[in-house]
């Protein structure tokens, strides 16, 4: 089920606390994919907050939206890139996709196995893309007063194997989230601490998201090429026309 865009969009531009994950997540994604400079950058879900830092470089940036979660204009203040689309067709071209990012997008999916057969068809070969899912033992998850309480969390093997199954090849992983997700004006304060203190950790405990960075691989074909001939096409009208001689 999908979070409605009006929530998410009050929780990330008129919310301290959404402001402080928006900046955390965010943070981490850029050490993954520092630039983007000439290539196509897509989010699905509601990406938006992570894609501004590859506005000004980037080819194109597209904002994708599922219907059932609905669609804002977006960047304010500059021409619109956000799009509504169905959650498992979207209006790319195949392979067209350099960079994608997912934000409460898979694990709000009533399809996930379908949503990622179409990440990985509109990904161009070599394309990356960074999945950014609720840690299942991160205290975010366990809070209905944010988005990371909606929806399915995972374990970092359960989406890592979920991702493998799909074709994807894993490359490497990270986490954000480290402070708590409460509202009180102490630990937005400390937030920062927090995500100092989270890069000693290992990225399954204590993050509240996960964020998995996978390529798209396409393999050559090996092997001899055989070309095959086709069938010369039967001659139903041949014997009427050219007549066979008759055999004694």
């Amino acid at each position: 089920m999908h979070l409605d865009v009006q929530d998410l969009r009050n929780f990330y531009y008129r919310s301290t606390l959404g402001r402080a994950a928006q900046a955390s997540i965010r943070g981490r994604l850029l050490e993954l994919w520092p630039e983007a400079a000439g290539q196509t950058v897509a989010g699905f879900g509601f990406a938006a907050p992570l894609l501004r830092p590859y506005l000004a470089e980037a080819r194109r940036v597209i904002a994708l939206m599922p219907g059932p979660q609905g669609v804002m204009q977006w960047p304010a203040g500059m021409p619109n890139v956000s799009v509504l689309c169905a959650e498992t067709a979207w209006p790319i071209e195949t392979g067209h996709v350099d960079r994608l990012v997912l934000l409460h997008g898979l694990e709000t999916s009533d399809r996930p196995s379908h949503l990622l057969e179409e990440c990985w068809r509109v990904l161009g070969p070599g394309g990356r893309a960074v999945f950014v899912v609720p840690n299942r033992a991160g205290l975010w998850a366990r809070s209905d007063v944010t988005p990371f309480g909606f929806g399915r969390p995972y374990t970092l093997s359960q989406v890592e194997n979920q991702l493998r199954l799909h074709q994807f090849t894993v490359e490497r992983h990270s986490a954000a989230l480290y402070l708590p997700p409460s509202q009180r004006r102490f630990w937005l304060k400390s937030g920062p601490l927090f995500e100092r203190m989270g890069d000693r950790l290992p990225a399954m405990l204590g993050g509240g998201v996960f964020l998995v960075e996978v390529s798209k691989q396409v393999h050559s074909q090996r092997g001899e090429m055989t070309r095959l001939r086709p069938p010369s096409p039967i001659r139903v009208l041949e014997g009427l026309s050219n007549p066979l001689p008759e055999l004694a």
